[in-house]
């Protein structure tokens, strides 16, 4: 009786694996960024009164703005655009609450001036209201129409 190594058999067999767990792994990547991040414009104008533009291209939403009425930031005639493709990016003015951004779009949160701002592909939620995504559309927040609790960051699990 013969006992020798299928080494042939092995071989093929890695070569086999190798070449599904590549094709996986590509797949998997480019579902996960195919659509894009958001794209969030930070403006303001030469008195500082702040602004937010939101951009999605894949999702046919464009131009959405959001006005802080009564609000004020130190720099005049800002503009400055963010892609939440990747974690942790800076924004110039408010700050990022909670995003997850596994699947792209995904969900960004912002506080911004006490509002809570929360961008998901189907939805646009203003503190806590829900407003459906229209292109070309305007919303205007005022300091009289902030939510009672500010809102607060999502805990850090690590």
């Amino acid at each position: 009786m013969k006992s020798s190594f299928p080494t042939k058999t092995v071989v093929l067999l890695f070569l086999a694996v190798a070449a599904l767990y590549i094709a996986v792994f590509y797949g998997i990547e480019y579902a996960r960024k195919r659509k894009g991040g958001w794209e969030v414009s930070f403006l303001s104008d030469r008195e500082g009164n702040p602004s937010i533009v939101v951009y999605q291209p894949r999702l046919n939403i464009s131009s959405v703005e959001l006005v802080f009425l009564g609000e004020k930031i130190s720099r005049s005639n800002l503009s400055e655009r963010v892609s939440f493709d990747r974690p942790k990016k800076p924004v110039p003015f408010g700050k990022v609450i909670y995003e997850d951004l596994t699947f792209l779009p995904g969900v960004v949160t912002f506080d911004l001036f006490g509002h809570e701002i929360e961008l998901l592909p189907r939805v646009l939620f203003v503190n806590k209201k829900e407003i459906k995504w229209k292109s070309e559309s305007v919303v205007e927040l005022s300091t009289t129409n902030k939510p009672a609790q500010p809102p607060k960051p999502a805990p850090d699990y690590r």
